[in-house]
């Protein structure tokens, strides 16, 4: 009886390990690997691979319209997290505020520091998300410019467009706009259309400016004309708004300027320049002179 009791400690054992580290028996192409699912870095044997496998327990809250609006931000992002992994750093964040905030809390708010310690924890991995977002849509609309000019250039010189995208992708230094090309490269090489491949393109990051090129590649490859043609108007136009967005930054400059004038320089001038003359009146007060 203690045999078996031991056999079934072992393999109940054996068992879990196995689960938290999957052996790999075989490994196939995935939609990952050709650029059409969620890009994810592998990663070694370690902590964080085990922070990936306790992440599985979110699965069931993770689904439908929520994973894919965290895929969606986690890939625009280009953060190496899986849609459960993210929901289980809301839920380590919400216990940290909770632990951080417990000694301050009496029974009579209780119910509000529950509520508050929640809010927090589940709203600063989203704020910190949505900033990730913002910084690369920044950067991509600041390369694409850049990007057009080299295809403009590689199809002038006699190469069609696939091949001038290959070049760009192969030649250019790594950045965000170089992997969003290259991630359209793949998806044509295994089977997408064009049209579709730019379309998803724009769509997947919502950008004026990646509209516009998506639009006038299509309409150009609808209606036969010439690309070359296309992507050297295409490139004039997205340097001068560009530089038109920079000339409306500097515009907002002296107004964003003012806060920080009004809070912080000019009560210290106001300080620097009227506090000696207080206090010398307070000092040498003309009015007691009058009473007497």
């Amino acid at each position: 009886m203690l045999a078996l009791t031991l056999i079934c400690v072992y393999l109940s054992i054996t068992a879990f390990v196995v689960g938290l580290f999957p052996v790999e028996w075989e490994k196939r192409p995935t939609l990952e690997a050709m650029g059409l699912g969620p890009r994810l870095k592998p990663r070694k044997r370690g902590v964080l691979n085990v922070f990936r496998q306790i992440s599985m327990i979110n699965k069931p809250i993770c689904s439908g319209v929520l994973r894919k609006r965290i895929v969606r931000d986690l890939t625009i992002a280009h953060v190496n997290l899986m849609p459960e992994e993210f929901i289980l750093i809301k839920e380590l964040t919400i216990a940290l505020a909770l632990f951080v905030t417990f000694p301050a809390v009496t029974p009579d708010l209780l119910f509000g520091w529950g509520a508050m310690g929640f809010v927090f924890g589940y709203m600063l991995p989203e704020f910190w998300l949505k900033g990730k977002i913002k910084r690369v849509k920044a950067i991509i609309v600041k390369d694409l410019p850049d990007a057009i000019d080299l295809l403009g250039l590689c199809v002038n010189a006699g190469l069609d467009f696939m091949l001038s995208l290959k070049w760009v992708v192969e030649k250019s230094p790594p950045s965000i706009m170089v992997d969003e090309l290259n991630t359209v490269l793949q998806e044509i090489n295994v089977g997408k259309t064009r049209r579709d491949a730019i379309r998803d393109l724009a769509k997947r990051y919502d950008l004026p400016d990646l509209s516009t090129f998506a639009r006038t590649l299509i309409q150009a490859d609808k209606m036969g004309t010439s690309v070359t043609e296309a992507l050297n108007i295409l490139s004039e136009d997205m340097r001068l708004a560009r530089y038109r967005r920079g000339e409306q930054i500097a515009l907002k400059a002296p107004l964003k300027m003012l806060v920080p004038l009004l809070l912080f320089i000019f009560p210290v001038v106001g300080i620097l320049v009227a506090g000696p003359i207080f206090l010398d009146f307070i000092e040498n007060n003309p009015f007691k002179s009058l009473g007497r």
